[in-house]
């Protein structure tokens, strides 16, 4: 029986690519936002769920804010600015770097607008070889912003910090009934989680630009007598040529692209997935408004 008689929703905001779904996969205990190291991995928000205790924690995962230029960057940083309103405390996620950037200043402005508690975490502090170095990127963030409810170094990578993060997010959950079931770990429908995975494995296969313009649409998710998830997915590219890089001399790309994201999709599932993915071309669709709306970006 749930003993679950706080909940506390948290949102992890910060510049792309500085761990802010490793972060967030962490404290949830399994992998519910995909990651790599492209920068604007995360489109779209996320809800991981963290029971801890007698809290439901809800950590919004949002996408780093950045300067767009599409129509879907637009959306993503829209999303990035309305997921600071209506939650209990804004957690800053920063590299260990003794300089307050323009992203970290323009969130910092949004976290005083709204008049929000924030915990400053300094990530990737397991590359920090002198742990005194940390003291300057303290003493930047300090200068930049003295309202800091606690400063915390972490490591998502490696689990230090997260339970003196916790501990910390436990002082502004609120009393209420549980949001989530147990044993739900996302809002996340299963189809998207597989959909996000397959993009994933674009992310960390595929060089440059080509994977920022790729969009990946679920087109079939059924479950046989046995128990085997039948899943058709389709990869729009933007342009010609790179539909031939994506899938490779030989297809030997796709099949690379989809072996690993099937093994990452049937550890998430618990059961066999037979997978088959096709590519196809839609010129521009970043700026297709219609098009981002169909695949869940509403600006609504």
């Amino acid at each position: 029986m749930s003993t679950i008689t706080k909940t506390a929703m948290i949102t992890v905001c910060g510049r792309p690519n500085v761990g802010k779904s490793s972060l967030t996969n962490a404290l949830v205990g399994e992998k519910i936002a995909i990651v790599s190291d492209k920068p604007q991995t995360t489109r779209n928000r996320i809800y991981g769920v963290v029971n801890r205790g007698d809290t439901q924690f809800v950590l919004l995962d949002t996408p780093g804010l950045h300067k767009p230029r599409s129509r879907l960057g637009d959306y993503m940083v829209k999303v990035v600015r309305e997921s600071l309103s209506a939650v209990e405390c804004a957690v800053l996620l920063v590299e260990p770097v003794a300089k307050v950037g323009t992203p970290e200043q323009v969130l910092l402005q949004r976290i005083k607008e709204e008049n929000l508690p924030a915990v400053l975490c300094i990530n990737k502090i397991d590359t920090v070889e002198n742990k005194e170095d940390l003291l300057a990127v303290i003493a930047a963030y300090n200068a930049a912003y003295g309202d800091f409810d606690a400063i915390i170094p972490i490591s998502a990578k490696t689990g230090d910090g997260l339970d003196e993060l916790l501990t910390q997010l436990d002082k502004y959950a609120q009393p209420g009934p549980q949001l989530f079931p147990d044993g739900m770990t996302t809002d996340q429908p299963d189809a998207q989680v597989c959909a996000e995975i397959l993009r994933e494995k674009m992310l960390r296969c595929l060089d440059k630009e080509i994977p920022h313009g790729t969009a990946v649409e679920v087109t079939r998710f059924t479950e046989r007598d046995s128990g085997i998830i039948d899943l058709d997915m389709t990869i729009y590219c933007e342009k010609a040529s790179h539909k031939g890089i994506i899938i490779g001399k030989h297809g030997d790309m796709l099949k690379r692209i989809s072996s690993q994201a099937r093994h990452d999709i049937e550890r998430f599932m618990g059961t066999q997935v037979y997978l088959q993915t096709w590519v196809k071309v839609k010129e521009n669709w970043r700026d297709n408004v219609n098009f981002i709306r169909s695949q869940g970006y509403t600006e609504d």
